[in-house]
């Protein structure tokens, strides 16, 4: 019988990977890199050679000096512990690795199957060691849906994918499936968009499905513009034809031959695979004409974005495809009944593409078995600020935040960078378009409703921790600050309105407001809300509205009492030194050009405020960050 041709990309990786008895991933994401991932990379190809192991070895990096059995893997997500090297089938993880332990890692665990236990990872808590991910609660927490490949696969090896099932979904789709047959499956699934709307996707592609044309498109959105996400980044690095997969049975259920990939240019990695994968997909037959006989034909094209955050935006995206400046237009007409060059349009971002071939593979039932009833399956989150484990998440919708900072997490890191869950304060969610949420809300089910209920929203996916040690008019202003500068100018109420509101804000954090100007700020924030013409300007005010809802108190210390709670505040705070933190080492004092130290070695230094001239050298020498105010 003739073999299909994902059955030959099949035997094609096994034939390729057979014999191997070992495989050594080594993470270099974005992080793992900073921290030397490559040198780690490089350390343990040459041991493998040496020591003449038969291991496949892979990592997140393109070296044109590469052997040929080295494969590349995408970011695994525990950022904070990186670099990380994996040891497969044993199960085992190494974290924050260096150059010089590649040779022993090969050595005792690869050649001997032996454990260097100082490279495991230590719980903070219990000070327990771990072997691997199925101990380590950062990872036996998660439920790792949609990124389940990335990490594990080599992204740009086509076979590999197909060894997973990659194209199954679609050939499926294809073959046995009606576009009105796949459109129904997806809303029963109740697969909602992962971009921070949260609209149902089935319901999305039906609209388009209807609309009488010979012409539309398929649009996957890459243009992840939130501070510190990188969810959708990460699945077009580790896993790109997961998000192909997911465009194909996409075009089949609305009747569209060409698509587009809205990649980032700030995103180069990424738009290496996907361009590599849509190339790949294309010389196996499985992209272009006649996809798996059926003569359905798909094409798709992958283009840079600018790096504006406002062509995140559906209308946005298209007029920057179409060669217009990325502008927002008003709906009505959506996208489905008239989008790119006038035709129907379906857009959805990387995630959501990217879960639907698991959705069709496992079936509805198993996806709903994940999360809550009106927000089912899992969202990945970038987990930030001031937590033990930072890195990229997935849980199922209706986790909390007790689960994810301090399970997932490890907790909340204090000041003085220890484990202290005391020192909680708040979580920023949704990147500039989310809002603030408090102690109350620990318990909260994380999903769509619920967030929505008390002023917040999903998002993009951006959790950032806060301590005690966070000034929240300050944050409120960054990411004001934020909105402004991406703001595209179109409408008024967030041209002008945004650019009022961080102007207000700054006279707050330097002590130059009153109470007028705490009206003002929350008066102008229910305007732009209400009146700006897109989402971005629309959410631009729910920082600020949901910090003056949950820390009213701590604006009005900074207008009444002129004084910054969190003493970050140059303006707002003198210059001083907590007694509770200073151990009198004396390097302050050696550091201050001008003298304004004073005090005694071994018991506790004082700034004499009159001197200091706030250069902020001393709290850079200061390892106890016990300096404030400079």
């Amino acid at each position: 019988m003739k073999k299909n041709i994902i059955e030959k990309l099949k035997d094609e990786f096994l034939e390729r990977n057979s014999g191997i008895r070992k495989r050594i991933v080594v993470c270099a994401g974005t992080g793992c890199v900073a921290n030397g991932a490559l040198k780690v990379f490089d350390a343990i190809t040459k041991a493998v050679k040496e020591l003449n192991i038969n291991a496949d070895v892979l990592a997140d990096v393109h070296s044109d000096t590469a052997e040929s059995k080295t494969s590349i893997s995408g970011c695994q997500g525990f950022c904070q512990m990186g670099p990380l090297v994996n040891i497969e089938p044993d199960g085992i993880l190494y974290v924050k690795v260096n150059e010089s332990d590649a040779a022993e890692i090969v050595d005792k665990t690869v050649k001997s199957d032996m454990v260097v236990d100082r490279l495991l990872y230590k719980d903070p808590r219990n000070g327990c060691k771990h072997k691997g991910r199925a101990e380590i609660p950062f990872y036996s927490k998660q439920n790792r849906f949609t990124l389940d490949l990335c990490g594990i696969l080599n992204p740009e090896d086509i076979s590999e994918y197909a060894s997973h099932d990659g194209y199954s979904a679609a050939e499926k789709c294809h073959r046995s499936m009606k576009p009105e047959e796949i459109c129904s499956l997806i809303d029963k699934s109740g697969l909602r968009g992962r971009g921070g709307g949260g609209f149902p996707t089935g319901r999305k592609w039906e609209l388009a499905r209807k609309e009488k044309n010979n012409k539309k498109y398929v649009i996957c959105n890459g243009d992840e513009g939130d501070p510190g996400a990188f969810m959708d980044r990460s699945i077009m690095e580790g896993n790109p034809h997961a998000a192909i997969e997911g465009m194909m049975i996409a075009a089949l259920a609305i009747g569209a031959d060409e698509g587009y990939v809205y990649v980032r240019a700030e995103y180069p990695l990424a738009v290496k695979r996907m361009r590599k994968a849509v190339a790949d997909a294309k010389d196996a037959g499985i992209l272009g004409g006649n996809i798996f006989g059926t003569g359905k034909s798909f094409n798709i094209i992958i283009m840079e974005g600018a790096g504006a955050f406002v062509c995140g935006e559906e209308t946005a995206l298209m007029a920057s495809i179409m060669g217009r400046r990325g502008m927002p237009s008003p709906k009505p007409p959506f996208p489905s009944q008239r989008g790119l060059h006038g035709k129907p349009t379906v857009i959805n971002n990387v995630e959501t593409l990217a879960t639907v071939p698991k959705i069709i593979l496992a079936g509805v039932d198993e996806f709903r078995r994940l999360g809550t009833a009106s927000s089912p399956g899992t969202k990945t989150f970038a987990l930030t600020g001031h937590v033990a484990n930072t890195g990229l998440i997935e849980v199922p919708f209706g986790a909390t935040l007790r689960e994810i900072i301090f399970s997932v997490g490890g907790g909340v890191t204090g000041a003085d960078g220890k484990i202290n869950d005391d020192e909680f304060k708040a979580v920023q969610i949704g990147g500039p378009s989310g809002g603030c949420l408090v102690k109350e809300h620990l318990d909260l089910s994380l999903d769509f409703e619920s967030l929505k209920s008390i002023g917040a929203m999903v998002g993009s996916g951006g959790l950032v921790v806060m301590n005690q040690s966070t000034c929240i008019p300050q944050i409120a202003k960054f990411f004001m600050q934020f909105a402004q500068n991406e703001s595209c100018g179109k409408c008024v109420p967030c041209r002008e309105g945004t650019r009022q509101m961080l102007a207000l804000l700054e006279d707050i954090t330097e002590g130059k407001g009153d109470l007028e100007t705490l009206k003002n700020l929350e008066d102008l924030a229910l305007v732009v809300q209400k009146a700006s013409l897109c989402g971005l300007g629309k959410t631009a005010p729910n920082p600020v509205l949901s910090t003056l809802r949950h820390f009213r108190a701590e604006y009005e210390a900074h207008v009444n009492e002129k004084r910054c709670p969190a003493k970050q505040c140059k303006s707002l705070t003198p210059p001083g030194i907590d007694p509770c933190k200073c151990v009198g080492c004396g390097i302050c004092v050696k550091k201050c050009p001008v003298g304004a130290i004073t005090g005694q070695r071994k018991t506790s230094y004082s700034i004499e405020a009159a001197k200091c001239v706030r250069c902020g050298i001393c709290a850079e020498a200061c390892k106890f960050k016990a300096i404030f105010g400079v």
